[in-house]
């Protein structure tokens, strides 16, 4: 008999699957992205709320997995040790105050979360993509993964945040000792160079959905 708790962690064993959190996964089967979040799982009263069939019906179409494959997921075992947590916020919040300590891991509420594949990085965060600011690599919806345990290198694409609070994904060009030049991931946006004075922190975007 399938409980409550089994089918809540098939949707969001399946939405790691694909790198979404479970709003990512809402989002993408055309459902309001709050469907699945986890204060909808219950009540205010404690009472049970299940996903209903129409719901999981969506996002099989639009993950293209099949029945048998998200029953799959149901259980205690399936999978779990292979898995991490992984905090994560929108592109556009990443700027706001709070969600960065200074070293650039993920700190403090309002982060959602998701379950992907383990990278052995347990400050690693990922940040949904709104909007086409970043076309054609990042679309909207997309989901990337940033690890600041990483290293980075020439040409890796990498997250940076000024200590003025702006957040950036961009290529990154050249280090130096005095700064850092990025080269925009859309074209139609100049590229920057940025003093090291100015940078707050630099990591790199390991995996993204796409």
């Amino acid at each position: 008999m399938l409980k409550h708790a089994d089918i809540w962690r098939a949707i969001d064993r399946l939405a790691a699957q694909h790198g979404l959190s479970a709003s990512g996964l809402a989002r993408r089967a055309g459902l309001d992205p709050t469907t699945f979040n986890k204060s909808k799982r219950t009540t205010g009263d404690g009472k049970l709320r299940w996903p209903s069939t129409e719901s999981v019906s969506k996002v099989l179409e639009a993950t293209g997995a099949s029945l048998s494959e998200f029953v799959s997921l149901v259980g205690d075992a399936a999978g779990a040790g292979s898995l991490q947590r992984v905090p994560v916020i929108g592109y556009a919040q990443a700027g706001n105050a709070g969600f960065f300590d200074d070293a650039g891991f993920p700190s403090g509420v309002g982060w959602d979360e998701l379950l992907f594949p383990s990278i052995g990085d347990p400050h690693a965060y990922a940040l949904e993509i709104a909007g086409d600011s970043m076309d054609p690599v990042y679309r909207d919806g997309d989901t990337i993964i940033v690890s600041p345990a990483a290293q980075i290198r020439r040409n890796d694409r990498v997250v940076v945040r000024t200590k003025g609070g702006e957040v950036m994904a961009k290529q990154l060009l050249r280090e130096t000792a005095t700064k850092i030049e990025l080269i925009s991931i859309n074209r139609a946006h100049p590229d920057r160079s940025i003093p090291r004075t100015e940078v707050a922190w630099m990591a790199r975007i390991v995996w993204a959905s796409q």
